[in-house]
């Protein structure tokens, strides 16, 4: 049978006139694996595999029929029909890769025996045994878990953004004009002569994800207005692929990319996909066991449908090659930008996405806006007005007036109007300010003497949504039967929701706007573990330098005064001198990392477990190993050559040298090299033994970035109570044996090992301490964006209290483990008003959050 399928697929393919290069291309099924069954190597069939392959030769009826035969005595049992017939332009869009092969009808059973039950829809088909099925069976539990945490996400960010209250905006799609497009054929993937079925014409946020299984290459561009609700159309896209059920539900989990961040000239598309999700489900960090990442294999197996959010953000410059990366791929995708910035992109690499179908969103007409509008408008926030006015049940006096004059169309201003509110984002803020505010009446916006133009419009709505969410407000009392427990209740609530003051909380939103801006191009990522990247870089390195230095110091202090025999006064001495040397030391090399890498560190993916399995990471321990060893023993090298000079210093003091005395240079060149192999080694040697306690965060303790924020200071916490240990034993027990292999060729050396356990302590626990607080990024964020940037006044004393706030106030969205600005004209808005107002503004005036 084996001969005969690979003769067979040979075959089709010569006819097809493909290569086994064109062939994998189209089918997503490596070249290696075409060649395997084609020359008869493979002794097992992935009928999937197989399936692939007959839908990119675009096979018909009698050669999937003649394959079938060739597959029959292998798989004996009855095949159901999968895939698409070549022609047939029916709604199979969303075909089940790991499917059997199609047949017309199915074999007779034998007599006497049972026929076999029909699968259940959705079901999962039977395992197959070997290391191929074991991966697979890994992949679909990964995939599952990945599926549920996507929907669990979206769904509270979708109730987040108040999309349902007080019902969904009737967003509307129509065709993309067919510039945008590619042609009906590509899309639907047909041979020529085959002619196209019409898309559907129109729909709403309710058809988005019934119009996106019909479309055969399963690419699909999302088209519209800043603010005209690409993002909510695609959250409820994901929400209802999610939800789908039956047959034709797709097998890809789809999960929303921000995909403004993405450079297609310095990172390939698969590579940023899985540091993506890496980041955003650190658990999928765990190893499958062919040794890849989960991440990496969902993305490589297909089981991840990349939904690309915000092609418009990426950078200018680098629009063009982005698309054309996205054009060197075939995989189904789903991308969302404004028209003229993707239209732009078009003309630039001449071509749209290929195989991708195009809509655009449509304006809200002033019938919407009437629907909607009028039931925003409670009637406790009516400002006098009596419930049920003119407006209608449910306060819609509130916007009677505005109303009027939207729907008679005379009014200039109020054709002005029209315009700004047709987007859901205006709506929203139009909303916040006027029927959830007290005393606001929203006839003002009717003004043509206040906003002559729609942008002037756009502006006031942008200014008050800030002042508007932030007003003061009285926090309830819990509602419980211990008045203690109450108490305590209050406290925590209002600890979570403090009423900052309006123009401070303006002024720090601000600067987190303004620090988001970086040389020709915005980030969209406001990442906790980057804010400290607000400071200038000189005054990073200081403070490394500074905290680095009080750590040595004061290890050296604690240590020395408890077990060395020497004065307290010496101690002192000893511990101002090794400290600062110290801290210059690790200063340097943190200012070496600055230069070259920017200087701030990625939140650690995984937490150390001292006991137990370490759920597939480690598989692989002499890589992880040689890595992480390689990674620190510059810093430890660095780390000894000061400590060497430390002692050089002191010993000059004491005695009344000359730092350029031959008599203490020659011991100052050989103590740097014997303690800079010392130290590196043990460096090596204790963070390699922590790359192999580390394990996967879990799904739910990095879901949110207060999430990644709290498992990383407990990561922190327990590398601490790891390194201070180890590696005082490391340097006191490595240092004897660096010394004696180094003896013979530098001449008498002493390491005794009470000296060597004092060094190692205080290298130990000043190391443990620098790494911690300089080196990692809740470090990083506690000294950078919980110290200093508060002292400047550019951030509360609790920022992460701060950022949690105004994502519960709506200024703030969530992107995984990153928070965004609500939308991108508001982060532009006000970085814009910070940077006018930074010339005049105090510091002094705003410290400290008001209550």
């Amino acid at each position: 049978m084996t001969d005969r399928l690979g003769i067979l697929v040979r075959r089709l393919r010569t006819q097809a006139g493909l290569t086994q290069e064109q062939m994998a291309e189209r089918s997503g099924v490596s070249v290696r694996t075409i060649r395997r069954l084609e020359t008869g190597k493979a002794a097992d069939h992935r009928l999937g595999t197989v399936n692939l392959l007959a839908d990119a030769l675009d096979l018909g009826a009698e050669d999937r029929r003649e394959l079938a035969a060739v597959l029959a005595p292998a798989h004996p049992s009855p095949i159901p029909l999968q895939g698409k017939v070549n022609g047939d332009s029916g709604s199979g869009a969303d075909v089940d890769p790991d499917g059997p092969f199609e047949a017309e009808a199915e074999a007779e059973p034998e007599p006497g025996s049972e026929p076999e039950p029909e699968p259940e829809p959705g079901s999962e088909p039977e395992p197959e045994s070997g290391p191929a099925s074991e991966v697979d069976r890994v992949l679909a539990d990964a995939a599952a878990e990945l599926a549920r945490e996507v929907r669990r996400r979206w769904q509270k960010e979708e109730e987040q953004r108040r999309v349902h209250d007080p019902f969904p905006l009737p967003v509307r799609w129509n065709r993309a004009p067919a510039r945008l497009t590619d042609h009906a054929e590509n899309i639907q993937r047909l041979p020529p002569g085959v002619r196209p079925e019409p898309m559907e014409p129109a729909g709403d946020l309710r058809s988005v994800a019934e119009a996106y299984r019909g479309i055969p290459s399963g690419r699909l561009v999302i088209l519209g207005r800043a603010g005209s609700g690409k993002s909510i159309m695609a959250i409820r896209l994901v929400l209802d692929l999610l939800g789908g059920s039956g047959p034709d539900r797709s097998r890809r989990v789809p999960v929303i990319f921000g995909v403004g961040a993405w450079d297609a000239t310095a990172v390939a598309l698969r590579d940023w996909l899985v540091d993506l999700l890496l980041r955003d489900y650190p658990h999928l960090a765990r190893r499958t066991p062919g040794g890849s990442t989960l991440a990496a294999a969902l993305v490589d197996a297909g089981l991840v449908l990349p939904v690309l959010d915000g092609f418009d953000e990426i950078a200018e410059g680098l629009r063009q090659e982005a698309l054309e990366a996205l054009n060197a791929t075939s995989s189904p995708l789903v991308l969302t930008s404004r028209a003229g910035e993707y239209a732009e992109a078009v003309s630039a690499a001449r071509a749209p996405l290929v195989w991708a179908a195009g809509i655009e969103l449509a304006g809200l007409t002033p019938d919407d806006l009437s629907a909607y509008l009028s039931r925003t408008a409670r009637p406790a926030a009516q400002d006098g007005r009596a419930p049920g006015g003119e407006g209608g049940e449910g306060g819609g006096a509130l916007w009677d007036l505005v109303l009027e004059v939207l729907r008679s169309g005379k009014d200039p201003a109020g054709g002005r109007l029209a315009e700004v509110l047709s987007t859901p984002l205006m709506i929203a803020l139009a909303r916040t300010m006027y029927s959830e505010a007290p005393g606001r009446d929203p006839a003002e916006l009717l003004d043509a003497g206040r906003f002559p133009t729609a942008s002037s419009l756009e502006d006031h709505l942008l200014a008050g949504f800030v002042p508007t969410v932030y007003r003061p407000r009285v926090a309830e009392r819990a509602a419980t039967g211990d008045p203690d427990r109450g108490r305590r209740q209050d406290r925590r609530d209002r600890d979570r929701r403090r009423n900052w003051d309006p123009d401070r909380a303006r002024h720090w939103l601000g600067h987190l706007a303004h620090h988001l801006v970086r040389l020709d191009r915005d980030r969209h990522d406001l990442a906790w573990w980057q804010i400290g990247e607000s400071l200038p870089r000189s005054t990073r390195v200081l403070t490394v330098a500074l905290v680095s230095a009080l750590c040595v110091t004061v290890s050296d202090w604690a240590v020395v005064l408890l077990v060395a025999p020497i004065t307290p006064g010496e101690a002192l001495v000893q511990g101002a001198v090794v400290g600062p040397v110290g801290g210059l030391a690790f200063g340097c090399f943190y200012a070496g990392m600055a230069a070259f890498g920017g200087g701030s560190f990625a939140p650690s993916q995984v937490r150390l477990r001292l006991r137990g399995r370490t759920d597939g990471i480690g598989r692989r321990p002499v890589r992880t190993f040689t890595d992480r060893f390689a990674a620190v023993v510059p810093g430890g090298f660095v780390t000894g050559i000061g400590c060497a000079c430390a002692f050089a210093l002191q010993r000059a003091l004491y005695e009344g040298r000359s730092l350029t005395d031959p008599a203490l240079v020659e011991p100052l060149l050989i103590n740097m090299l014997v303690l800079g192999l010392i130290f590196s080694s043990a460096a090596g040697l204790v963070f390699g033994l922590l790359a192999a306690l580390e394990t996967p965060l879990d799904v739910g303790s990095a879901a949110t970035p207060a999430g990644l924020l709290s498992a990383n200071r407990a990561t922190v916490y327990r590398q601490v109570l790891v390194i201070v240990p180890v590696l005082t034993l490391a340097i006191a027990l490595g240092g004897g044996l660096v010394v004696r292999l180094l003896a013979g060729v530098l001449g008498p050396l002493s390491w005794k090992l009470p000296e060597g356990l004092v060094i190692g302590a205080v290298g130990g626990l000043g190391g443990g301490l620098s790494y911690a607080l300089c080196f990692t990024a809740w470090g990083q964020w506690l000294i950078f964006s919980r110290l200093l940037l508060p002292l400047t006044g550019k951030l509360p004393w609790s920022p992460e209290d701060f950022l949690d706030d105004a994502y519960r106030r709506g200024v703030l969205r969530r992107s995984g483990a990153v928070y965004q600005f609500r939308h991108v004209r508001l982060q532009h808005h006000l970085g814009h008003t910070y940077r006018r107002r930074r010339g005049n503004y105090t510091p002094a005036t705003f410290a400290g959050p008001s209550r």
